[in-house]
Parts: C-alpha cells; sequence; structure tokens
C-alpha cells in the first residue's frame, strides 16, 4: 500500500504561516515546501519556483520517480502558466543533482507547452546525461501526460482477448509500453492543479472516480480509490474545490456522477475516512478474490453461449481469422473453460 502513503503524505500537509503565498518558501523542509505548494494558486509567485525546486533537490526529494508526481506536475502547471518565462524558469533550477535532473525533463514535456521540445532542446546542454530521456520523450517513444489514457477503457473485446490463454498465440507482438497508469500520475495531475488552479487537471481526476467501482484491475482499483479519496479530503479542505466539485457533478455521466456526489457528501459531513477505509477495504478484497472477471463467470458462460467457443472468440478478437481457427468446436470447450475459471474463483 505504498501509494497510499505517498499520497497522504504528498498532497495534504497543512499550510503554515511560513507558506503565505507571494512570499519566498521556507526550503528547510518538505512540509514547508508543500505547504507553499498547496496555496500557491490563490497567488501565482513564479519568481520563487526555481528556489523551491532546488530546495527540493537539496532535500533530495526528486529522487524516487514514484514520490515526485506532486512535484513534477506542480513545475509543469508553472512552466503552461507562463510560456514566456518557461526557459528562464528551468534555467534558474540549476545545478540540480543529475540524478534528480529526470523531474525538470519530465515536467517540460508534461507542461504541455506549445513549444516544449524546443525548449527541453534549448535547455539540454544544462542536463547532458538526461539525453536519452529527452530523445524519447521528442520522438514520441515516451508519452506526455496529456497522453496518459485516462479517458480511455478497454473495449470488451480486448478485455475478451486479455483474459482467454490462447491469445497469446494470435495476439500481435507487443509494442514498447510507453506510458503506465501508475499512482504518480494522480499525484502528477494534483500538482499541475495546485499550479493553475484550472480545471483540466482536475476534470481528469474525477474520470478516474469510474476505477474506483473496477473489479479486474487493481491498479485501475487503486487509482479510481485514490481519487475518490483525495478530491474529498482536498475539497473538504478548500471551499472554492468543493465549489468546483458541486458545479463538476452536473457535467458528469451518471456513473461518475454518482460516485461524485458520494465525494461531495464526505467533504460537506468531514467523512472522509471513511472513504479511505472503503478503499483499503476494495483491495483486500480484490486480492482476497482476485479478479471480478474470475467472479462473474456467467458473463463468460454468455460469451461463450451458442456456435462460439474460445478459440473462435480470440481469432476474432486478435482480427485474425484468417488463420482458419473453427468456431464451431461445440459446447464441450467453452463449458470446460468456464469450469476451470470457475475453480479459480
Amino acid at each position: 500500500m505504498r501509494f497510499v502513503v505517498v499520497v497522504l503524505v504528498s498532497l495534504f500537509i497543512p499550510v503554515s504561516a511560513s507558506a503565505t503565498p507571494g512570499r519566498a518558501p521556507d526550503l528547510t523542509s518538505k512540509d514547508s515546501i508543500l505547504g507553499w505548494i498547496n496555496t500557491y494558486r490563490e497567488k501565482p509567485d513564479p519568481a520563487h519556483v526555481p528556489d523551491a525546486i532546488r530546495g527540493l533537490g537539496r532535500l533530495g526529494l526528486l529522487r524516487d520517480t514514484d514520490a515526485s508526481g506532486v512535484f513534477v506536475g506542480f513545475l509543469a502547471g508553472v512552466l503552461a502558466a507562463n510560456p514566456e518565462r518557461a526557459q528562464d524558469i528551468v534555467t534558474r533550477i540549476f545545478p540540480l543533482p543529475e540524478e534528480q535532473q529526470w523531474a525538470v525533463v519530465r515536467a517540460v514535456a508534461y507542461s504541455g507547452l506549445a513549444d516544449w521540445k524546443a525548449l527541453l532542446a534549448r535547455v539540454s546542454h544544462l542536463m547532458p546525461q538526461r539525453k536519452v530521456m529527452i530523445e524519447k520523450l521528442v520522438s514520441g517513444k515516451l508519452q506526455t501526460l496529456e497522453q496518459a489514457p485516462i479517458e480511455k477503457d478497454q473495449t470488451f473485446g480486448e478485455k475478451v482477448r486479455e483474459q482467454f490463454t490462447l491469445a497469446k498465440y494470435f495476439s500481435k507482438p507487443a509494442q514498447e509500453v510507453s506510458f503506465q497508469l501508475t499512482p504518480d500520475v494522480l499525484d502528477t495531475l494534483w500538482g499541475y492543479y495546485f499550479a493553475t488552479g484550472s480545471y483540466r487537471p482536475l476534470a481528469r481526476i474525477i474520470v478516474m472516480l469510474r476505477w474506483s467501482k473496477e473489479r479486474d484491475k487493481i491498479e485501475l482499483l487503486t487509482l479510481g480509490s485514490m481519487a475518490k479519496y483525495t478530491l474529498a479530503i482536498n475539497a473538504s479542505r478548500n471551499p472554492s474545490l468543493l465549489a468546483e466539485l458541486r458545479w463538476a457533478v452536473t457535467q458528469q455521466p451518471e456513473p461518475i456522477a454518482k460516485v461524485l456526489n458520494q465525494v461531495i457528501e464526505a467533504a460537506e459531513t468531514a467523512e472522509t475516512g471513511r472513504l479511505r477505509n472503503e478503499a483499503l477495504a476494495a483491495l483486500e478484497e480484490f486480492k482476497a478474490k482476485g479478479p471480478g472477471y474470475k467472479r462473474d463467470i456467467s458473463m463468460w458462460g454468455q460469451v461463450g453461449e451458442g456456435a462460439l467457443a474460445v478459440g473462435c472468440i480470440v481469432a476474432a478478437v486478435a482480427g485474425q481469422v484468417e488463420f482458419g481457427i473453427p468456431c464451431v468446436i461445440g459446447g464441450v470447450a467453452t463449458s470446460a473453460a468456464i469450469r476451470l475459471y470457475d475453480g479459480q474463483k
């Protein structure tokens, strides 16, 4: 449950008096820098952002790529909001320890600036050890935050192909994976929101709420559950954010609106702990019982009804029907496959 620790520690530090917006951040601790970041959007102060990033570097807080998402997102948001000053901001961050320079490279790419590739080229001399990372981002071999597949779900056919073991014989060779939906994506979106107060990163977090009901992929269940919890706890401490969520719920499809209403109620009644406990319980249930597809055997039974059997479904989904896989194998093979999955519940 490392993700829970990352989110709780990195996003919700109380704001101290030393973190007043518009003043130089207190660089003596992680908590003080996070407090400054948390209120930054109320009175943006890009002139002091390089100081804050260098402070994080001195504290060694940019070493861990899995625990630095909020800082990357924050810097990305600052650059996006200040395109005319972006190069100056990046330049003034240096010197920065080599092992922490990845965060600056990623922030530039995640900023969404129209000329982010050109900006990376102009500042690349400051980070010669990150040449490979820069080249992969510029060439598209590594994707940006905007390209993260947050709004995309697997189709029914993709789920079928993934779960049946025969799929490996018909699937095309796997290509290089360029973007994984990992927990730091949520942190990064929050950091971007803290920098800008814009609706776009908030909207993407809201979209993640549909995954709080996910039953087949634990990484999506984790993201959805933590999106739900972090929205609630942030909104309970920030009236303007709560007002945004009340408006946003009117723009959502019913499944997301239902979960978002739960978030709003938890924020209004200060019952965010209940959401945390529900998230942990859902993850524990997943680990204990396994993916939902193994529990919903009736659905897989319906897949195999009629003339279709496992091999035929896999071939058709993979677009490889030319291999001549017989589509009429009879009910025996299908029933056997269902019994196999049923026995693994």
